[in-house]
């Protein structure tokens, strides 16, 4: 009837297998072979040495190229930045919308007290450096677009063209601090996400 697992085991411990003949010896043949002390180095192929002296030399130049287009983007920006401050100064009473009419004095002023609190509300750190770097690139073009209206209202006059695109302008400054604000809650949400899902 029923046999006992122990004795089936002690059955089939009691039948070891059978290898054929010959095997352990080819085995060791193999291992030898394979293994031995005196095996030559593989020799490398001429055509691989040259594919990675290539691939080297094309990480150099490409690393070079992006580095020299970082270099170059800054110094280009440096010099409309001086361009503008050049021009500025030689234009020292310039026409601003608060000198015109006393309703887009308040505007004027509600929008750039509006862009002083954001810039002064912004908190730099390590991880949102590059972030805000950015948005204030952004920024300072639009800062020099105004400066070149604010030039343009000085020398053609007051028109309707020209306030609205001072005004749009303050507007989008403060839309674009305001974007960042939110930018930087949604990094710092992610930052303290990832530390929590670290810690947990």
């Amino acid at each position: 009837m029923a046999k006992d697992i122990r004795d089936i085991m002690k059955e089939s411990a009691s039948q070891a297998p059978k290898l054929p003949e010959g095997h352990q010896a080819r085995f060791q043949a193999r291992l030898q072979a394979n293994f031995s002390e005196n095996q030559t180095l593989k020799t490398i192929h001429p055509m691989q040495f040259w594919i990675k002296i290539a691939a080297v030399a094309i990480l150099f130049v490409a690393v070079s190229v992006f580095g020299y287009l970082q270099l170059s983007n800054k110094g280009l920006d440096d010099s409309i930045v001086d361009a503008a401050g050049a021009e500025l100064q030689s234009n020292e009473k310039l026409v601003h919308l608060a000198d015109i009419s006393p309703d887009l004095e308040r505007v004027e002023q509600y929008y750039t007290s509006g862009i002083k609190v954001a810039l002064a509300s912004l908190t730099i750190t390590s991880d949102n450096k590059d972030v805000i770097d950015g948005y204030m690139q952004q920024l300072q073009v639009l800062d020099l677009e105004y400066e070149s209206l604010n030039i343009e209202l000085t020398q053609v006059g007051p028109s309707e063209e020209i306030i609205t695109a001072l005004v749009d302008n303050l507007k989008m400054r403060l839309e674009l601090l305001m974007k960042l604000k939110t930018k930087l809650k949604e990094l710092k949400n992610n930052t303290n996400e990832t530390i929590t899902s670290i810690e947990v």
